[in-house]
């Protein structure tokens, strides 16, 4: 039987590193606009005085790859010799006999390296190297002049293997799907919508026209915005189905997730995620899911896991009128982590969908909490006397008691007539706050009524100031204190 030697696999590594020849990276990472969470990744790259190796985590598609060839591009900016810049992509069928400390050791000969200092190693891809966390430790531990950089798809396994082996050694980064912030950032959109005042003063004053360009943007953002690749390429956005189902979707629920949970029923996999794709923003249950489904509990607590994993969905618990956490979790509800899934099962939505519309505006709010775990694990949803109340969001403080509110509206007769905010009226009086938060479509104002401080603001800001503020590491929240 034919072996891989060692050979072909040092020409290959010298192949994925074009740089170590030219000098530079492909033009291709060179010109492509950086995503705004660069500027918070590569001082965690960059950093040589602490021993701890870097796990970037993200779903597929949002631009792990590019972001790492980004830094490579900087590093060498900065003046640390390309050759010092070990990158390899481990779901390459040469690499997949050799451990990483084989691969290591082959970069060494490449260079005819005595004692390997001073170096950045990435290893993308890492999730498909069986026992990757183990070996990684070894490595942190054993080069300790040098950086180790690895990535993967699979968010809640990594950083679960982080914790368990990597504990003081491993430092994680999640990289959620685009932002509406990013989205406009990306498109330099930002000074056009908002000018530089108007920007820094929560959009108060967009003139209608504005407002509508605004919201025009939000729409296709809910579509296709949370894949950088996607709001560039017209193509992709005539048919978002083809590309986020195919490239995205298939891969993870077809070969991914089967491969690392060693799922048998594939096919039952992929049906039980378009109904949960279906019901984003619905409370759901167990046992509602089970008799829709056909599929036991036990499956479907294990599909979720598996799904919150690959960073597709976030299930979000349930409090009640008073802000309690119920001890039994029967119902909760899940959002998806990118608007954009939606479109990619059940094709995209016109702003005549109202119904589905406002869902999606709800999970594009929630999932602009995503770089935010510590935030997210506060974020709650409020139901009430069987159903009858319901407020969308409330997070709760260190005493677990509610400390912020929101509902989650894309419509403007909340600020025109505030008493059909039943639920969230009720809600304040049980649970006095300085201020409560509604969004709308087209409106910004702050009211009184009954002597609650209901803060409206549109949903399109509303997003774009979250994922602002959670890059700028300023106030966690929008509206009056932006």
């Amino acid at each position: 039987m034919r072996q891989i030697s060692e050979e072909q696999v040092k020409i290959k590594i010298r192949a994925i590193n074009p740089h170590w020849d030219g000098g530079r990276v492909d033009e291709f990472f060179r010109t492509k606009r950086r995503r705004k969470y660069f500027d918070l990744f590569f001082p965690l790259v960059s950093e040589s005085s602490v021993n701890r190796a870097i796990v970037l985590m993200g779903p597929r598609r949002v631009g792990k790859t590019v972001i790492l060839w980004q830094s490579i591009d900087k590093l060498i900016d900065k003046g640390v010799t390309p050759e010092n810049i070990l990158y390899l992509t481990l779901d390459d069928p040469l690499l997949h006999p050799f451990s990483l400390e084989d691969l290591i050791r082959l970069y060494e000969e490449i260079f005819d390296i005595k004692e390997l200092t001073d170096c950045v190693i990435i290893f993308d891809e890492i999730q498909y190297l069986k026992g990757w966390d183990v070996q990684l430790k070894v490595l942190v531990d054993n080069y300790r002049e040098c950086r180790f950089v690895v990535s993967g798809s699979a968010a809640s396994a990594l950083r679960r293997k982080s914790t368990e082996s990597g504990a003081g050694r491993f430092t994680d980064f999640l990289l959620p799907p685009l932002t509406f912030y990013e989205y406009l950032d990306l498109l330099e959109l930002t000074e056009e919508l908002f000018g530089l005042q108007k920007f820094h003063h929560g959009g108060e004053s967009l003139s209608e026209s504005k407002i509508s360009k605004l919201n025009e943007e939000f729409l296709k953002y809910l579509n296709y915005g949370g894949f950088p690749e996607a709001i560039f390429n017209k193509e992709i956005q005539k048919d978002p189905q083809r590309f986020i189902r195919s490239d995205i979707l298939d891969k993870v629920l077809l070969r991914d997730l089967p491969s690392l949970y060693g799922i048998q029923d594939t096919q039952e996999l992929n049906r039980f995620f378009s109904a949960l794709v279906y019901q984003t923003g619905n409370e759901i249950s167990y046992n509602a899911l089970s008799k829709a489904s056909g599929v036991s509990i036990n499956t479907i607590k294990k599909y979720i896991e598996y799904l919150e994993a690959a960073f597709l969905i976030k299930s979000v618990p349930r409090i009640n009128d008073t802000g309690k956490i119920f001890r039994r979790r029967n119902f909760f509800k899940v959002y998806l982590t990118n608007p954009s899934l939606y479109s990619a099962i059940y094709g995209p939505i016109s702003e005549h969908d109202t119904t589905t519309l406002g869902s999606l505006v709800e999970t594009a709010f929630f999932s602009q909490w995503m770089h935010a775990p510590r935030m997210f694990n506060r974020i709650h949803y409020a139901r009430w006397s069987g159903g009858k109340g319901e407020v969308d969001m409330v997070t709760l403080g260190e005493n677990f008691k509610p400390d912020h509110c929101f509902e989650i509206k894309w419509s403007d007769d909340y600020p025109k007539n505030p008493d059909k905010l039943k639920s969230l009226l009720y809600f304040a009086k049980k649970n006095p706050l300085n201020e409560y938060h509604v969004t709308t479509k087209t409106i910004n104002k702050i009211i009184l009524y009954k002597n609650i401080k209901i803060v409206f603001q549109m949903s399109a800001w509303a997003c774009f100031s979250v994922g602002r503020h959670l890059i700028e590491r300023t106030i966690p929240f929008m509206g009056s204190q932006d």
